[in-house]
């Protein structure tokens, strides 16, 4: 990765979740942008927030994961953008499911941080 800092959109409707995620990533050199709910991160992949990354909670109300990463891809100027599917249900067939619904990858809690960081490296392009 180069020197620039890179963003990453947090999507998960448990603030303790977002509050350690976003303090992982700070401290190692990432710029976090958080939500709780899909329909408000849409609205922000949708504006021109600078964004290279999404970690997404798949079991949320209102809108799970499967549901928001197509309409994710749908945006034009992001259908690129790496979307990694996060969640607690880590049972067989959860991760081709993620992929299924258009993820780059899965990742399940807790979070092993030294996976994620080497998710994030290989998929954010400088």
């Amino acid at each position: 990765m180069s020197d620039m800092k890179k963003n990453i959109l947090i999507i998960d409707d448990d603030d303790r979740n977002i509050f350690a995620l976003t303090a992982t990533l700070h401290a190692k050199g990432f710029t976090c942008v958080s939500c709780t709910d899909a329909l408000e991160g849409l609205l922000l992949l949708e504006s021109p927030l600078p964004i290279d990354a999404v970690l997404l909670d798949m079991m949320m109300p209102d809108m799970d994961g499967y549901e928001a990463i197509p309409k994710m891809r749908q945006i034009s100027k992001r259908k690129s953008i790496p979307i990694f599917a996060v969640t607690a249900q880590a049972m067989t067939g959860d991760r081709e499911k993620c992929l299924q619904a258009g993820a780059n990858d899965y990742i399940s809690k807790p979070i092993d941080v030294d996976k994620l960081l080497h998710l994030l490296s290989i998929s954010i392009h400088s």
